[in-house]
C-alpha cells in the first residue's frame, strides 16, 4: 500500500478542490453534470485514458446526488 504523503496531496489537490466535490445544490450538481460531458467528449470509452478514473469517480458524485435529491418519474398506467 501506498504511504500518503499528506503536505504533497495537499499541494494537488487545491488545484483540483473547486472541480471536483461531493455536489449538496441543484448548481454543483449541474456543474458536475458538465464536467461529465466535458469528460465523456474527451474519454470516450478509453478505459486506459488518463482521465478515465476521474470520469468514474464524478459519475459515481453525481449518481449519489441523483439517488438523494432527484425523485424518480412515476408513470400512471
Amino acid at each position: 500500500m501506498q504511504n500518503l504523503d499528506v503536505s504533497q496531496t495537499v499541494n494537488n489537490w487545491i488545484p483540483l478542490a473547486n472541480t471536483l466535490y461531493v455536489p449538496h445544490t441543484e448548481k454543483e450538481y449541474e456543474n458536475l453534470v458538465r464536467l461529465l460531458d466535458n469528460l465523456i467528449d474527451e474519454v470516450g470509452e478509453d478505459e486506459s485514458h488518463p482521465l478515465a478514473s476521474l470520469m468514474e469517480i464524478i459519475g459515481v458524485l453525481i449518481e449519489k446526488y441523483e439517488d438523494e435529491n432527484v425523485s424518480e418519474l412515476s408513470f400512471a398506467e
